[in-house]
């Protein structure tokens, strides 16, 4: 598998995404909300090097079934989500692709009346974005391969890889 990000450039790009995040919220309260089941890596890494207080939640929206590679129906489930009206939410997801699903997530969490919503992504895939979606806070940009590691999958695995690798039967043509 060839690697295209390593851990030490996850582990030190993190580092400079928590003074990002940290600076913008300035010791305000923020609830983290996780999109399950790819952030649980980057959520644990994150909030760890976060110099803010935090509450942490989780929602579960998938939209890819078995090995597929295309995006299906979405289904969201928020059954564990707290009362957030009114609270400062970042919304965490390992990747930016076709932005289907973080739009999603964005509407439904906007129509719970958060007093602010941003979003971060560990990776923004070039290319494959379909809805206009811009996070407010990125941790990579990479080209359009199937990647896996850092809580990625394909098929369930792969997910505790220290870094971002390709797969090789998923590496673009050309």
């Amino acid at each position: 598998m060839k690697v295209l990000i390593s851990a030490e450039q996850i582990e030190t790009r993190i580092d400079a995404l928590a003074r990002e995040i940290a600076q913008v919220y300035q010791g305000q309260p923020v609830t983290i909300v996780g999109v399950l089941t790819g952030c649980i890596v980057f959520v644990a890494d994150l909030i760890r090097r976060l110099d803010l207080p935090v509450r942490i939640a989780l929602i579960h929206a998938s939209s890819y079934r078995g090995d597929a590679t295309s995006p299906g129906q979405l289904t969201i489930s928020a059954e564990s989500l707290p009362d957030v009206k009114g609270r400062h939410l970042l919304l965490i997801d390992d990747i930016l692709d076709t932005a289907q699903t973080l739009s999603k997530l964005v509407a439904y969490l906007q129509s719970l009346q958060p007093a602010s919503l941003r979003v971060a992504v560990l990776l923004r895939k070039i290319g494959r974005q379909q809805i206009p979606l811009e996070p407010d806070f990125c941790g990579f940009e990479i080209p359009d391969a199937f990647v896996v590691g850092y809580g990625l999958d394909f098929n369930d695995e792969y997910r505790h890889l220290p870094y971002i690798g390709v797969l090789p039967q998923h590496v673009p043509k050309g």
